[in-house]
């Protein structure tokens, strides 16, 4: 017998024009092998997701950038077509605040947590979230927003160089403006440039002291509050490795006690109210040792399978049984368990792992996204290598724009490769 109830299937909706987002492959994964009927409004172009054999259909996704209605209107579609109830899992945080925006319109066709539709958006803005930290007394970058390039130099001057450069709304940027949700800036001009694109970002711009990378500072926290608020399954997590290296997605990561990353994750949801899936991230300071939340986003995370627990109970897993009025079982949490991403950390999926590990792409019981995501990712990587030579022999790059271009400092930008 299912440990979920596999009469109500899953809509799995994610925005963003990723293709390597494996994350939605787990969440498909996680669902299909408990008999759950799965379907994904994602663009299907060059992605190994559909290649899954848990996937009953692909649906194709709203365009960047979709008004509320335009999303509503895609998902009563593919509600239409389901012709009962289903739940509703977002996988990016412009879902997730689409869906938080309508859930008054979404049902009954779909299953949602209840709470206020305004909260995804808050704890997703990152400006919003430094007040949110504030409020809650849960540790935070100093974080500034300028009104006036005479403001940006007056924080660059207050916060010391270099200093994290972030947009509130990074969901709201133009595809192929350039424009990065978070860079590493290290003089005033560049700061200056970034605060003159704040009309073609579509938010505002924030400065925030940067806390420097090192062994062991980097965490994440997977949970899920389920209607009472009672954060359940998931864990802290550890990074291991980032993609790219030092910044950037979680490449190899590992399931880690950590009592201040629960107590804080538990704290700051239940002062929210907050009911759901979460992904947090944190990284701790060298200097004082507390951990600074970074990054708040209001659904799974893509790594969320690294906390699957002695009973199988994942995030993704607890959503489906709480909003189907099941039992969440009580499994052992599994600490040492590991969480390889292949294309981004090769040589580590081939290491042994005495705590078990999880692979983002193979699996013995899904074995085509495997062989799709090799296929793809060496075009990927041959098409960005041409047109790095490209650009290379046409005009040489400035030594200051690596410096410029730096990788994001959190999850938060897992789309941007």
């Amino acid at each position: 017998m299912s440990l979920l109830d596999i009469r109500v299937p899953a809509v799995l909706l994610r925005i963003d024009r990723n293709p390597f987002h494996h994350g939605t492959l787990g969440a498909a994964r996680s669902l299909g092998r408990s008999g759950v009927e799965v379907h994904v409004v994602a663009d299907s172009a060059g992605s190994p997701v559909g290649a899954s054999r848990y996937v009953r259909q692909m649906h194709s996704p709203p365009l960047p950038g979709a008004s509320p209605d335009d999303v509503l209107a895609v998902l009563r579609r593919v509600a239409d077509g389901i012709a009962r109830p289903a739940v509703l899992v977002p996988l990016d945080d412009a879902s997730a605040i689409a869906v938080g925006r309508m859930r008054d319109e979404l049902v009954p066709s779909y299953l949602l947590p209840s709470m206020p539709g305004s909260l995804a958006e808050r704890v997703a803005d990152k400006a919003e979230l430094a007040a949110v930290c504030a409020s809650t007394d849960v540790p935070h970058p100093t974080t500034l927003i300028p009104d006036s390039p005479a403001e940006v130099a007056d924080a660059m001057r207050r916060l010391g160089l270099p200093v994290v450069a972030k947009w509130s709304r990074p969901w709201l940027l133009p595809a192929g403006s350039g424009l990065r949700s978070t860079l590493l800036v290290r003089s005033v001009q560049q700061a200056r440039e970034l605060f003159l694109r704040t009309e073609e970002a579509g938010s505002r711009l924030l400065l925030q002291a940067y806390l420097s990378p090192g062994p062991d500072r980097d965490w994440f926290f997977h949970g899920y509050a389920d209607h009472s608020g009672t954060v359940r399954a998931g864990g802290p997590g550890r990074k291991q490795l980032a993609w790219p290296r030092g910044a950037g997605l979680t490449a190899v990561g590992c399931w880690t006690p950590n009592t201040q990353v629960q107590a804080l994750a538990e704290r700051l949801t239940d002062e929210l109210g907050y009911r759901g899936i979460f992904d947090l991230d944190f990284r701790r300071c060298g200097a004082t040792g507390r951990y600074h939340l970074l990054d708040f986003n209001p659904r799974a995370g893509a790594q969320f399978r690294l906390f699957a627990d002695s009973a199988g109970l994942d995030v993704v897993r607890a959503l489906h049984l709480d909003l189907t009025g099941r039992p969440l079982p009580d499994g052992v949490p599994l600490p040492g368990r590991a969480f390889v991403v292949e294309n981004y950390a090769p040589l580590a999926a081939l290491r042994a792992a005495p705590g078990g590990r999880e692979l983002a792409w193979y699996a013995a019981d899904d074995r085509s996204p495997g062989r799709v995501m090799w296929a793809q990712w060496c075009r990927h990587v041959s098409r960005r290598l041409r047109e790095r030579l490209g650009t290379t022999t046409a005009a040489p790059t400035p030594r200051l724009i690596p410096r410029a271009a730096s990788p994001s400092l959190t999850d938060n930008e897992k789309a941007s490769s």
